[in-house]
């Protein structure tokens, strides 16, 4: 009988196999070898001709090895960190004398941009075996233990969930989760404690994770950039895709991780072609594998403290000092939701105040009543979304009319949901607890209400603190084309013999793109072409340079 072919497990025809295997070097292994191992900083493809290969999870602080997959002949290893470039955190071993062919990261860049039929198949078996190895036993490779009312630890597991890398979650406040801090010595000043198959990560943040996996920005010798896109939100991502598709080397850096203001939302509705909703984390991690798939680099957190222009390039100077010189920049920082001017507001962030409605924040919050701030739609998803997991919802909106900033199918909802409760021209006065917010007070209401999660989606502001000698407008967003005159353009405009391109800023071949820049729509989908269309800018800038 044929083996049934699965997205995980193509089956590949004759035709397409021998393409596969002029990719790879041959490499033969006696039964018993490893042939990459957790830790490895790069791990190759493996496709077997003959023999078997089994992926294995090392051993964790309480439980033996474990069998994740294994494959035979005419199949191939792999999933999404031949992409992404991450560390090995499993490893691969024959099981059998075995004939393969090694496809290692130059070999595999190959393969994805010269031969759209194998690279299309290659990429659906990588995406879905990344969605298997997250619900599965590899899981237990990446394992983070912390209290669940704690910043650090939501800042860690929101960077594992916005990247889906393979990970477990240990509340220490569990008898599982003590067991496991006990088995590494995590004492509570350790805490967040990253388990690796190679290190026990103290006091882990997402950086030092990024760099034990090989996801933070590193610089090769002789690296050559045309494009970076500072920001990974839709903007920057688009920008990303459409960068790297249209040929210029693109590298996108965040100073977070991908996704932006829209992976905090838990659903997207009036997105184009997603008829049931998204929400924004599957968006934004499926744009940015699109991205490397075109062989875009995605680095984070990757802060950035400077950018210059310069006659001919642009200069990118990172929080480390590490600099990076490229052709052209594209500023998609977007912007941040705005905190509340109340006492203890810094003491209760990560620990019941939250900017984001993801499933990590719904579970914290159990279904036990919350409330919303905000009268746009990131908060009317935010509120629907948790009504719907069970809480009581009190929706605090300072406007007097629920319509005045949210989309009317939102709003409709909103109103004939018995679980949400709308309190218009009001505002949260106080806030009140010990180690966790328990009740706030809300201008209007008798005392103060139970409130176990308080969702802030008020404002924004954008991020270009980091920014200096670029016009801007009254709120700090970026000016761009049309929006300048004489007196924000310097002298090198004048050398150019051109002005300003659409979306580009008061300085050449530095372009701005989505939430940050001012005048934008403030929507995804607006926010997605602008930063496509801010790389035709980029292409046309870069030939008038070239002349």
């Amino acid at each position: 009988m044929e083996p049934r072919s699965t997205e995980e497990r193509p089956v590949l025809t004759d035709e397409q196999w021998q393409r596969l295997l002029t990719y790879g070097t041959p490499d033969r292994r006696p039964a018993g070898t490893w042939i990459f191992q957790a830790g490895d900083d790069v791990c190759d493809m493996v496709v077997v001709q003959a023999g078997r290969v089994e992926i294995v999870r090392p051993a964790t602080a309480d439980e033996h090895e474990v069998t994740v997959a294994a494959y035979g002949p005419r199949e191939f290893t792999g999933e999404l960190n031949l992409l992404t470039l991450q560390s090995a955190y499993l490893s691969a071993r024959t099981t059998e004398d075995s004939q393969l062919r090694r496809i290692g990261p130059a070999a595999f860049r190959t393969l994805m941009d010269h031969d759209p039929e194998l690279s299309d198949l290659v990429l659906r078996a990588l995406i879905a075996r990344r969605r298997a190895l997250r619900d599965g036993q590899a899981a237990r490779s990446l394992e983070v233990v912390g209290r669940a009312a704690s910043a650090p630890t939501l800042a860690l597991r929101t960077y594992a969930a916005r990247l889906q890398l393979p990970h477990t979650w240990n509340d220490v406040e569990t008898p599982a989760g003590a067991a496991l801090a006990r088995a590494v010595s995590a004492a509570d000043d350790d805490l967040p404690v990253v388990i690796t198959p190679g290190a026990v990560l103290r006091r882990a943040t997402p950086s030092v994770l990024a760099e034990h996996l090989g996801l933070s920005y590193r610089p090769t010798s002789g690296e050559q950039v045309d494009l970076v896109v500072i920001g990974a939100g839709p903007a920057g991502l688009a920008a990303g895709v459409y960068g790297a598709s249209e040929g210029l080397r693109t590298l996108v850096l965040d100073s977070v991780a991908a996704g932006g203001q829209a992976a905090a939302s838990s659903r997207i509705e009036n997105y184009l072609g997603f008829t049931s909703g998204i929400s924004g984390n599957e968006l934004t991690a499926a744009a940015a594998v699109q991205a490397q798939k075109f062989g875009a680099r995605i680095a984070s957190p990757c802060p950035v403290a400077e950018l210059h222009s310069e006659p001919d390039r642009v200069r990118v100077v990172l929080t480390d000092s590490t600099t990076i010189s490229a052709r052209a920049a594209v500023i998609a920082t977007g912007a941040k939701y705005r905190s509340l001017p109340l006492p203890h507001w810094a003491r209760f962030e990560g620990a019941g105040i939250y900017y984001a409605a993801t499933e990590i924040e719904a579970r914290a919050c159990g279904t036990r009543p919350v409330a919303v701030v905000g009268g746009a739609n990131s908060a009317g998803q935010a509120a629907l979304y948790l009504a719907g997991r069970g809480s009581q919802v009190t929706l605090v909106v300072r406007a007097p009319d629920l319509y005045a900033g949210m989309s009317s199918y939102l709003a409709d909802r909103i109103l004939a949901d018995p679980a949400i409760t709308v309190r218009t021209k009001s505002e949260v006065t106080a806030l009140h607890g010990d180690d966790h917010l328990e009740q706030i007070s809300v201008s209007g209401a008798a005392g103060p209400q139970e409130c176990r999660g308080l969702f802030c989606f008020i404002g924004a502001t954008p991020a270009t603190a980091w920014l200096d000698g670029l016009a801007a407008d009254e709120h700090g967003f970026l000016r761009t084309d049309a929006q300048l005159d004489d007196r924000d353009l310097g002298g090198s405009w004048a050398a150019l013999g051109r002005r300003p391109l659409p979306f580009e800023t008061s300085r050449p071949r530095i372009f701005a793109a989505g939430d940050v820049r001012s005048g934008s729509m403030k929507r995804v989908a607006a926010a997605v072409g602008e930063g496509a269309s801010a790389v035709s800018s980029v292409h046309a800038a870069l030939r008038t340079t070239e002349k």
